[in-house]
């Protein structure tokens, strides 16, 4: 996938490598809010996502059981 148009899982490892941020050496009192900010909002765009393909594989499902 492009950085455009990243994939449920390559979100899923950056919000990995944002929450291990945290725990890291590089810990800042001053950037920890922009990066709690960064990991809630790819959290809600993770969640939208697995939302989409929740519903995608219901219709699919749906198609299939109404063929059998």
């Amino acid at each position: 996938m492009t950085k455009s148009n990243p994939t449920i899982q390559e979100k899923i490892i950056e919000l990995d490598t944002i929450v291990a941020w945290f725990d890291s050496d590089d810990f800042t009192l001053e950037a920890a809010l922009d990066k709690f900010k960064e990991a809630e909002a790819l959290a809600a765009e993770i969640e939208h996502d697995l939302s989409v393909l929740k519903n995608d594989i219901t219709v699919i499902k749906q198609k299939f059981d109404s063929e059998n």
